[in-house]
């Protein structure tokens, strides 16, 4: 370990091997810090909370604050956050709110500068946050999804795996997945190409998701008949027939 001086480190944290903490970084009691662990300066961990192995922490990130939801009257929270993420300046990230519950980040994260993650909140692996991403509470964001700057989130929402958002947008329904939606409010604008091609995904699947966006969006189909065109003609292909879960599973219906 290796501790600045004029950190403040509860006697009762747990630190794991070869972690850094910078000056005047505040570590409070029922912390958990795992191996390899970087913060730089002005962090506040606040407890229960536990970081998995290899997490970055920049300038002046808050971790694990109590929520902000006015029903909190104290009771015992949690936050759990995976391994190699990196938190830029200024995140940050709620405890949940009912008794036991836990707000989780997965692994391998990369939270841009004033990115907020409220209380309850799943975000899942390979994510990314453009400044001042914003989730309000109980939001799910999926793996390899991407926030754009300044883009809020209503709480009870979901980003589906691979989905974008652009710049700015107002997200007040859920995103399917490999979806882009942008703009206030949001709508989807078409199939995010760019992103699955980065992940290796076939051309063909690519080519059927667009042939998926152009039934569920530019056909005079509602919604549960594109559904339905959906499993006739994708029947065995694995990301429509996601698209389609997504969709069947939404509280807040999507964004059309």
């Amino acid at each position: 370990m290796n501790i600045h001086p004029t950190a403040v480190v509860d006697p009762d944290a747990e630190i794991g091997p070869d972690v850094v903490i910078g000056p005047y970084c505040v570590i409070g009691r029922e912390v958990t810090i795992g191996a390899g662990c970087w913060l730089q300066n002005h962090i506040t961990v606040c407890g229960p909370v536990t970081i998995g192995a290899g997490n970055r922490f920049h300038a002046c990130c808050s971790i694990g604050q109590q929520t902000q939801d006015l029903k909190y009257k104290g009771e015992p929270t949690y936050l759990e956050i995976g391994e190699g993420n990196c938190f830029r300046e200024f995140v940050t990230v709620n405890r949940a709110t009912a008794v036991g519950a836990v707000t989780r980040i997965g692994n391998r994260g990369n939270f841009l500068a004033y990115s907020h993650i409220a209380h309850d909140c799943v975000v899942e692996d390979d994510v990314i946050f453009s400044n001042n991403g914003t989730l309000a509470g109980h939001v799910v964001v999926q793996e390899y999804a991407i926030i754009g700057g300044l883009t809020a989130i209503h709480q009870f929402c979901r980003i589906g795996k691979h989905a974008i958002t652009g710049g700015c947008s107002k997200i007040v329904q859920d995103v399917p997945p490999f979806m882009i939606a942008d703009g206030n409010p949001a709508v989807v604008r078409g199939v995010n190409v760019v992103g699955l091609e980065r992940r290796g995904v076939s051309a063909e699947t690519i080519r059927m998701l667009k042939e998926s966006y152009r039934i569920l969006y530019r056909s005079n189909l509602n919604t549960k008949q594109a559904m339905a065109e959906l499993e006739k003609n994708f029947p065995a292909v694995a990301e429509v027939s996601e698209l389609i879960h997504f969709i069947e599973t939404s509280e807040r219906g999507i964004i059309r």
